[in-house]
């Protein structure tokens, strides 16, 4: 059995280096040049030749003489085609299969980049160098069945290379070849100089201290940017959890805890500028207490008013004067005047303009992550191959230590799982009655969800105007205060534990579009009840509430819904979760956990974020009671999941889990509070006795006396007023900015259509070139079974012709034999010539002979080729 051949012609130019394409030889020299390209055609010379002549014969291949020259190629047992040797030599000595198989392969293609690399770098010619240290290009057979021989004549041709780059070129070369690290550091000490020649360069090859002393610095910074940097992946606590979650319960559970891990940023986005430029600045400059304030008593944690209120908690807190840095005690009475170089400070402007910005970054924010998410979970593509690409390319090789091997095994494990589940899913069509069936059971099932929504939005209206009706709520009654948020909290999470009980009666398919109907329907409840809360806090408490700071209610009362909505996470957390475990353990025989609530989890999350932005006008500070729920949020529920809860039974790939809800997010929750935050500003009329805004009719008047204190300053700021007056006041910049924004969006949507259809061409395209390939290697297979057969008949026509041969000589000795035997008269010439040997010698003495045999009758020729 013939040793398959390993073919590959490492060309130094390559399309990367263009300008180097025209010159085929390292060197500057037409010698080395001629033998090089000599070479390469010898190589592909004598493999064409080998690979026609030398190929063996598989078992029987003397009888395919009966079958036609058309005959396609074999199938084998799984009906994959079966080639012969020499299409096969062929087809493993292509490049694309060579090159990562053999590391000669390998060090001949980095030879050839080390050559590059050196020629841009000013190598001297190679004229100027000695003929002994010239490498002899034609001693050396660069990629042709890499031995270890060749190996080590490729190895010895690229250490000589490498020790022509400077040191930063080597290490970046050596960095990027797909070796081992030991092969690595090997070359790297072989392709130092010695220390002899070192020295022998003089005052070139000693580094000086100040280099030296650089180096140590660059190393230093380096290790020390490495250290913080695994510090700072080893301070999140989502770095290990996360990973963990995703290997044990698949990316279904992992797309809840990514989503919090996003809300977590947003909230530090939205925070920072608040703490920035109103929290921290009023706090630098507290106002005068306007009375008594009272003391803690600890039920404010559940309330947030007592103490709280005169914080910076609320709104009501903030004062509405230009702030200045503190002056000296005034003279004879006269009014204070800010120090030399004071800046002023306008409270008001800031407090709109600064939430203003907030709310537009979160919005950029949640724009550009909605895109992101949707560009990577609806990438245009096969999915044909992603079994193949998951068993075969998905472990990572640098995993060392053995908990990560674990956990990446039981990752791959998961989404092959996900994958099998996906693909079962599409294989089960459904009959008319069953679908008929199907949709009967879900409309009914829609009503009693849509009329359980309704009755709690009844409950709630109901509710609050029975508190309205209420007189003042004195002090010593804050405990009242919590009836509404705890009627809500109950109604939201009494509803979706109804909602999952008829969600049993649809028996969805698919647990995906299980999981999009349950969120829908609970988005549905929590938002219809967010809204007639609204209205119950700006249409409502504004009226009744004219002689008190209603902002700092409203406020008070998103942090009494924020709270409460947390104690029954928690409940929900341990009832909902432990219990049942426990409870399931106990009656059935085997362990059954109960499976993680994906889409009631993701609705409080999406519920909790909208309080967030709807109360950060009236409570700067909530965004930071969001960041420290979330993170509490985060160690419970991951903690309960481990412990109490079970991986999905029917697993399933949430590939665009994370696009919806994010979209989810913006649409219904940022766009509402976003309308809720607008008509508060332009519309409702500010307490007249707290916050920065009491002088005013609304809180967007805070900028027209800004424009107009900038009127009076001065020419110098005329410009100022202007942009105000034409680009914010006028509605032809917003008219301007929304045909904009939908002509990008027009041109995005375009952009993606002939992106696919640029796909699908490609697509298209690689499927031809597939076609072409199989043919082309058919017609090969051809070729070679054609001259399998002649060479099966070969010997049969030597004996042919050795037959005919034998049969002439034999007819020629008898003619002969019958002119000598005859009497002849003795005056009819000499005797006949003794016969020196036999008349008919064997065939097998025949075989060798050279002599030429005598040509037999045209006769017996006709008659021997017609049999």
């Amino acid at each position: 059995m013939s040793r398959s051949l390993a073919f590959v012609l490492s060309v130094p130019e390559t399309p990367q280096d263009p300008e180097d394409s025209q010159e085929p030889s390292p060197y500057d020299e037409s010698e080395v040049h001629d033998s090089f390209h000599q070479l390469i055609q010898e190589q592909s010379r004598w493999v064409a030749e080998e690979g026609l002549e030398l190929q063996q014969r598989v078992p029987g291949a003397g009888a395919l003489g009966a079958s036609g020259s058309d005959r396609q190629a074999l199938l084998g047992p799984e009906g994959a085609p079966v080639y012969s040797t020499a299409t096969l030599r062929i087809l493993a000595s292509m490049p694309s299969r060579t090159i990562g198989r053999s590391r000669g392969a390998i060090l001949s293609q980095y030879y050839s980049r080390t050559v590059r690399l050196r020629r841009r770098a000013g190598r001297p010619q190679l004229r100027d160098v000695g003929r002994s240290a010239r490498p002899s290009l034609r001693l050396y057979d660069l990629e042709l069945d890499p031995t270890v021989l060749e190996e080590d004549e490729k190895r010895g041709l690229l250490v000589k290379e490498l020790q022509g780059l400077t040191v930063a070129q080597r290490d970046h070369m050596l960095r990027g070849m797909p070796l081992s690290l030991s092969e690595k550091r090997c070359l790297r000490e072989e392709s130092r100089p010695p220390r002899g020649k070192r020295r022998a360069r003089g005052h070139r090859g000693l580094l000086s201290c100040c280099s030296q002393l650089r180096d140590s610095c660059i190393l230093a910074s380096h290790n020390l940017g490495l250290a913080l940097l695994s510090g700072l992946q080893a301070l999140m606590p989502w770095h290990y959890a996360l990973k963990r979650i995703g290997g044990q319960f698949g990316s279904s559970v992992l797309s809840y805890f990514l989503f919090l891990k996003t809300l977590l940023a947003f909230n530090t986005l939205l925070l920072l500028p608040l703490l920035a430029f109103i929290v921290g600045v009023q706090a630098a400059f507290p106002p005068a207490p306007s009375g008594s304030v009272p003391a803690f008593r600890g039920l404010e944690l559940l309330t947030g008013g007592g103490r709280f209120t005169h914080t910076v908690m609320y709104y009501g807190y903030y004062s509405n004067a230009t702030l200045n840095q503190p002056c000296a005690s005034p003279r004879d009475g006269g009014q204070c005047t800010p120090e030399a170089g004071g800046l002023p400070y306008n409270m008001p402007l800031a407090y709109l303009f600064t939430v203003g910005v907030a709310f537009f970054i979160t919005c950029i924010t949640l724009v550009y992550s909605m895109s992101h998410s949707f560009g990577e979970s609806y990438r245009v593509g096969s999915t044909s191959g992603v079994h193949a690409i998951t068993v075969f390319c998905s472990w990572d090789y640098k995993v060392t230590q053995k908990w990560a091997t674990r956990l990446q095994h039981d990752n791959i494990r998961t989404q092959l799982k996900e994958l099998l589940a996906e693909g079962q899913l599409r294989q089960r069509p459904r009959r008319a009655c069953g679908r008929l069936r199907q949709a009967a059971v879900l409309g009914l099932v829609w009503l009693l969800c849509l009329g359980t929504t309704l009755v709690c939005a009844l409950a709630v209206y109901s509710f609050s105007e029975l508190v309205l009706q209420q007189s003042r709520v004195s002090a010593e009654r804050d405990g009242a205060l919590l009836a509404l948020p705890l009627v809500v909290c109950l109604l939201n999470l009494g509803a979706p534990y109804l909602f999952r009980v008829l969600a049993a009666l649809e028996q969805h398919d698919s647990p995906v579009l299980e999981v999009y109907v349950a969120i829908c329907r609970n988005l549905i409840l929590k938002m219809v009840i967010l809204g007639i809360l609204c209205y119950h806090w700006l249409g409502r408490r504004v009226g009744t509430l004219k002689d008190q700071c209603w902002e700092d209610f409203v406020g008070q009362e998103l942090y009494r819904l924020m709270v409460m909505d947390f104690i029954f996470t928690l409940l929900d957390t341990l009832l909902g979760e432990l219990v049942w475990r426990l409870i399931s353990e106990k009656r059935s025989q085997r362990k059954g956990k109960p499976e993680f609530d994906i889409a009631g989890n993701v609705l409080e999350l999406i519920y909790g974020q909208t309080l967030t932005w709807l109360g950060v006008l009236f409570s700067p500070l909530l965004p930071a009671m969001q960041i420290i729920k979330l993170l509490f949020l985060f160690y419970v529920k991951k903690t309960s999941l481990m412990a109490n809860c079970q991986a999905p039974r029917r697993p399933w790939k949430a590939s665009h889990m994370s696009t919806v809800f994010i979209s989810l997010l913006c649409f219904p929750s940022f766009l509402g509070a976003a309308i809720f935050l607008c008509y508060a500003i332009w519309q409702v009329k500010p307490s007249s006795i707290c916050g920065p805004f009491r002088t005013l009719d609304t809180m967007y008047e805070a900028g027209k006396v800004w424009v107009r204190h900038l009127e009076e300053a001065g020419p110098r700021v005329s410009w100022l007023p202007w942009i105000h007056r034409y680009l914010v006041e006028s509605a032809f910049p917003i008219y301007l900015a929304s045909a904009l924004l939908l002509a990008v969006i027009y041109l995005n949507i375009q952009v993606v259509k002939g992106q696919r259809k640029v796909i699908c061409l490609l697509k298209e395209q690689l499927s031809n070139e597939g076609e072409d390939k199989i043919f082309l290697i058919n017609k090969l297979q051809r070729i070679y079974e054609r001259k399998e057969r002649s060479r099966a008949f070969q010997p049969w026509e030597a004996w042919k012709q050795l037959l005919r041969k034998a049969a002439g000589d034999a007819l020629a000795s008898a003619a002969q034999r019958d002119d000598c035997g005859a009497p002849q008269p003795p005056e009819r010439g000499p005797r006949c010539p003794r016969q020196r040997g036999p008349l008919l010698t064997p065939l097998s003495g025949r075989v060798g002979r050279t002599e030429e045999a005598v040509t037999p009758p045209a006769v017996f020729t006709d008659d021997w080729d017609a049999q």
